[in-house]
């Protein structure tokens, strides 16, 4: 798995999203490990998610995940919640924004 079919992979997770009851500005900077490794970031402003391919230095949390992980998160195997709390991915950043995203954001 390339660096872009995992960008890709997760756009496609987030193009339905539904983040209206997120009403305030939230940025994740996701840096993948293993094969396809990169760094991508996942916006939510102005009540819609934004997944791009670059850094995000003004950040408000950081994700460390293997590229299995997120594979398997996309295909909805486990929750991102169970992934955090199981250490599977690495956690860093505003705690209380991350639970902002994983309690309000719906995925369709």
């Amino acid at each position: 798995m390339t660096y872009e079919d995992i960008v890709y992979m997760v756009r496609r997770v987030f193009e339905n999203a539904d983040a209206r009851r997120v009403l305030e500005h939230v940025a994740i900077q996701v840096n993948v490990t293993g094969e396809g490794e990169g760094i991508f970031y996942v916006e939510v402003a102005e009540r819609q998610v934004c997944v791009e391919p670059y850094d995000y230095y003004d950040r408000d949390c950081l994700l460390i995940i293997p590229s299995k992980a997120v594979k398997e998160l996309c295909e909805r195997k486990y929750t991102l919640r169970s992934a955090i709390e199981n250490g599977t991915v690495e956690f860093h950043g505003d705690e209380r924004k991350m639970k902002l995203c994983l309690s309000k954001i719906k995925l369709r």
